[in-house]
């Protein structure tokens, strides 16, 4: 396919203990006069680093593994124990991440084997899951030792089913040009990066935008945890309940199982709710397949089969990885194949949807771990963005899509990772996956997805934080955060926020409160929801332009 502000964005202290998250650091409320926070102990936690707008949060470990963590170089180099996390935290962290998206490996290499008549893929699927494996990997490990976020990357549903269905067969354009594109494209992004425009746009979007992006996504991966779990589905109505209005299948049991599982074990503060629950359900669904041997999806002769993958193993669990597909692009290849105008279009489309699909899902994963700073901002933004950046052009160039941020790490870090530690355990795993692609194929949707449901949950509860009594607030909110499940896009819900902003406030008369950069945003996401029309035109001129050529 594919990427909120912190709960604590307006710049008020909470008062309350959130319960966000099992293993979260309990919040801080109340400052003494020399600056200091004191936790609900009463004892004095020292002032906020740069990275913090808060006290230092407590980890509630034992003070022998405190003074394990701070010496060792992990603690050192993460920052885990000034973040309030442990080892074991980013770990499962890391883990829960890698299981929550797992599910790439197996559809990047089906979309983008996609057959159009006379165009060949890059590779055979097992050749562009092995180079989806590894682009993720490397660029995910980057984003942890880099950037210290706890969020991973990989080939983004969205553009790579563009690349597939709307790029692939215009006008002959093979898999390699349109590679091409997605290079070009990663390239422009990381110049706005390095010149500090990216950053700025980010920082330009009003405290309560920010807030919304987070709680529209939290809506959103819930959508997406129940759709591709087949628990609601397309019907009479836009969506329906299981299968013609009820729940049918072992597969939506097994779903079921799991969501409860982790509710349970999280309202009970287990460590590791997530982690347990996807384990739990994995092994529960292969006993299922064992027994009835229920097979893959089908909407006409399976309609209540497993989703993706089947949870079961045949032959090896380890095979040798051939990522083929790396270098297989073609970078202005697309030029002779639909003309100049059109190629910067479709580079301006990629380019938007990857600018703030990435600063969506970075927002919403660091109100999650408490990680943003009084405007909503995340640490090393630069550095961030810099990561995301290169891993468009590190997805083009390894011919398995652009890589981009994915919203399912805030999964990890509702597990409790805070650090880029996590990252780097995640992109390990997808390292590993090359290998052991078998294994990680057992685990099927429905073990997977209730995960993206309470995460959901927890990122809901950050909605207090906006002022529901003003409409000048509360409207462009609210359009934000519908927009993104109801249009099954973060980008869709950012640009709608945007627009209707600078509505409410043109409205009100409050020209000169709106940041240039929003008038600048507001006007691409203009172009943005209109680029049909516009594609159209632009058509129709070229072909009077030929005919009149011809004619003469």
């Amino acid at each position: 396919m594919m990427p909120a502000a912190s709960s604590r964005v307006s710049g008020r202290d909470r008062t309350t203990t959130a319960t966000r998250g099992r293993d979260r650091p309990p919040r801080r409320a109340g400052a003494t006069a020399a600056g200091t926070r004191c936790s609900r102990s009463g004892h004095v936690a020292r002032p906020p680093g740069p990275l913090w707008k808060n006290c230092a949060v407590s980890t509630h470990t034992p003070a022998s593994r405190k003074a394990a963590s701070r010496g060792s170089a992990f603690d050192s180099f993460f920052h885990i124990t000034e973040r309030g996390s442990t080892l074991a935290r980013e770990i499962r962290g890391g883990v829960v991440t890698f299981f929550t998206m797992a599910y790439i490996l197996v559809l990047n290499p089906l979309i983008l084997s996609t057959p159009h008549e006379g165009i060949d893929p890059l590779g055979t699927t097992e050749q562009i899951a092995a180079g989806t494996a590894l682009i993720a990997g490397v660029m995910t490990i980057l984003m942890g030792l880099v950037a210290n976020y706890p969020m991973a990357l990989a080939a983004g549903l969205g553009i790579n089913a563009m690349v597939a269905y709307t790029l692939v067969g215009t006008n002959g354009m093979t898999y390699a040009d349109a590679m091409g594109l997605i290079v070009i494209e990663g390239v422009i992004i990381l110049i706005l990066v390095l010149t500090g425009f990216r950053e700025a746009v980010f920082k330009a979007v009003p405290a309560h935008i920010k807030t919304a992006i987070s709680v529209g996504i939290g809506l959103f991966i819930a959508l997406i945890g129940l759709v591709d779990a087949k628990v609601v589905r397309a019907g009479g109505t836009p969506l329906e309940l299981g299968l013609g209005g009820s729940l049918q299948g072992w597969p939506v049991l097994v779903f079921l199982f799991g969501l409860f599982l982790m509710i349970i074990l999280h309202v009970c503060k287990v460590k590791g709710s997530i982690l347990i629950g996807i384990v739990a359900s994995t092994v529960l669904a292969a006993v299922i397949e064992t027994v009835l041997h229920l097979g893959a999806f089908d909407p006409e002769a399976n309609p209540t089969g497993w989703s993706l993958s089947v949870p079961s193993l045949s032959g090896s669990p380890v095979e040798l990885p051939d990522p083929a597909t790396l270098g297989h692009f073609n970078l202005l290849g697309s030029l002779d194949r639909v003309g100049v105008v059109s190629v910067v279009l479709l580079v301006f489309s990629l380019l938007l949807a990857d600018f703030f699909d990435t600063m969506g899902t970075m927002v919403a994963i660091g109100a999650e771990g408490d990680l943003l700073d009084e405007h909503g901002n995340p640490p090393r933004t630069r550095e961030i963005l810099v990561v995301d950046s290169l891993a468009a052009v590190a997805g083009g160039a390894g011919g398995v899509s652009s890589n981009t941020a994915y919203v399912e790490s805030a999964a990890g870090v509702g597990e409790g990772a805070r650090t880029g530690l996590a990252s780097v355990v995640t992109g390990a795993l997808f390292l590993a996956s090359m290998f052991l692609a078998p294994v990680v194929s057992m685990v099927p949707y429905e073990a997977a997805t209730p995960a993206l449901v309470v995460v959901g949950f927890l990122m809901m509860t950050q909605v207090t934080d906006i002022d529901w009594k003003s409409p000048e607030i509360a409207l462009p909110a609210f359009i934000t955060i519908i927009m993104m499940p109801f249009s099954y896009s973060i980008t869709n819900g950012i640009g709608s926020g945007f627009i209707a902003y600078l509505v409410v406030q043109l409205a009100r008369g409050r020209v000169r409160q709106i940041h240039p950069l929003m008038w600048v945003a507001g006007a691409l996401f203009v172009v943005y929801f209109t680029l049909t029309p516009i594609r159209a035109i632009t058509k129709r001129s070229e072909e009077r332009r030929v005919g009149k050529e011809c004619r003469s």
